[in-house]
């Protein structure tokens, strides 16, 4: 059924319950963000994905929209962040109660399916709405877009380092379990012998007895081979979940050191191997992230996940493209590293600039924006480090997809919600300076300022 009215509280009073107009103080960033933010228009967006009449109503869109902020905004977890949310009045406020909850309003777990009923097309929403709040506050405009900068970095997978032999016992230890469940009836599932094996294996390659470590390798890698045999030879058409767990096994049992499209993960088989040329960090397991951000001030205007390892330049058109329909205006200048060689022709509504140009070749002016192609670089930091995107929970395709978005959108609210905190220091410095005997005592900022965590400003 369609999400209950964005209002979904009763807006006269209660008696017996606090109104948060009445606690929160209405100069906090977070009180003149979620007054500023066009909530109508999830509602509008999403509304089609809902039933007009059946079953039990969906959760308030604003409340769920605000958690997903909230969460990419500050690093927390779907369980964080609805727990978090019975503390902080500012943040049931911007999630649109009007009165302060003393019980969770939301199951982590309604995220997860929330999620899954939008997809990532869908999610982007989120993100369309966030550089839109920024126009319409002045802080984004067009001259911003004239220039943007591209690139990519890679968005790891929450899996195990991937080794043969932890391969073979993992996928073992799941067709065991998938048999049981069924009710196949293994000669042998070597649950015993096999986590001694593994244990065995892991103590020989610490230990640099890498002829000793090979032969273990070589008794999990026979284990499994049996196991696949034994359940190809008692279920013949198997069914549901264990075909595709069988399919992935074999391709892990069959796979060698030098293929291509090999499996690294058994409940992630779509994570990719990329080479980046880090020195700390020869291989990252998961997927590319391509980015495209504005010149000036760094805003996030479009990012994506994609799955193939394609070539950095194969992916400049649409990442542009997306851009142009989050923002509605089309960049002249991309500035790009060496990685977009050869496709500056391809693109006939946007000027190319490659980095690796000599200063002296150009004017100062036109250096002073190449100069500036590499502060894409640490908003991918930010990204990692502050917005989940070092380390993706989410499962597929869809899943990465979903928390890259998010991570964006994340990095976009923080800066907004720095944009409102200096613009209420500054009414607060004018009015001290224009009226200082009248006014209460300067240590008011020292208290606005410690409502905002220091990681956010």
């Amino acid at each position: 059924m369609q999400a209950k009215d964005n209002s979904f509280e009763q807006s006269h009073g209660d008696l017996f319950r606090s109104s948060l107009e009445q606690i929160v103080d209405r100069s906090h960033p977070l009180y003149a963000l979620a007054n500023k933010i066009d909530w109508w228009r999830f509602d509008h967006s999403f509304g089609a994905l809902f039933a007009q009449k059946k079953g039990r109503p969906a959760l308030p869109t604003r409340l769920v929209v605000g958690l997903h902020y909230l969460k990419h905004a500050y690093n927390e977890s779907d369980e964080s962040v609805v727990a978090r949310l019975l503390e902080n009045p500012y943040w049931q406020y911007f999630c649109g109660f009007k009165h302060f909850q003393h019980t969770l309003p939301i199951d982590p777990s309604s995220m997860t399916r929330w999620r899954k009923r939008l997809g990532p097309d869908k999610l982007e929403e989120l993100l369309t709405v966030t550089i839109h709040t920024a126009k319409a506050e002045k802080l984004l405009t067009e001259r911003h877009l004239e220039r943007v900068n591209v690139d990519t970095t890679v968005q790891e997978k929450a899996i195990a380092f991937p080794t043969d032999a932890r391969l073979y016992h993992k996928a073992r230890r799941v067709l065991v379990r998938l048999a049981k469940k069924m009710h196949i009836d293994l000669r042998q599932n070597y649950e015993r012998t096999g986590k001694k094996v593994f244990l065995k294996q892991g103590r020989y390659a610490s230990a640099g007895q890498y002829n000793r470590s090979k032969k273990e390798t070589k008794k999990l890698k026979t284990m499994l081979g049996c196991v696949i045999r034994d359940i190809e030879r008692k279920c013949s058409n198997p069914e549901g979940r264990l075909v595709k767990v069988l399919n992935i096994a074999r391709a892990i049992f069959h796979q060698k050191r030098n293929d291509k499209n090999k499996v690294y993960s058994v409940h992630a088989p779509e994570v990719e191997c990329i080479a980046k040329g880090k020195v700390h960090k020869k291989y990252e397991f998961g997927c590319k992230v391509s980015m495209v951000s504005s010149s000036k001030d760094n805003w996030i205007l479009a990012i994506d996940a994609l799955h193939g390892n394609p070539f950095d330049g194969h992916t400049l058109k649409d990442a542009l493209q997306q851009a142009k329909e989050h923002t509605g205006w089309q960049p002249l200048h991309a500035y790009c590293d060496k990685g977009y060689r050869g496709v500056a022709k391809e693109i006939t509504d946007t000027e190319v600039h490659l980095s690796g140009k000599k200063k002296k070749s150009m004017k100062a002016s036109l250096w002073k924006w190449f100069s500036r192609r590499s502060a894409i670089e640490p908003i991918f930091g930010h990204l990692k480090s502050d917005h989940r995107l070092e380390r993706n929970h989410l499962q597929g395709q869809d899943g990465d997809r979903m928390n890259a978005i998010l991570s964006g959108c994340g990095f976009n609210l923080r800066k907004l919600l720095r944009a409102f905190f200096l613009l209420f220091s500054q009414g607060l410095f004018w009015r001290y300076f224009n009226h200082p005997a009248g006014f209460i005592g300067l240590s008011m900022s020292e208290d606005h300022f410690k409502m905002i965590p220091a990681h956010a400003l």
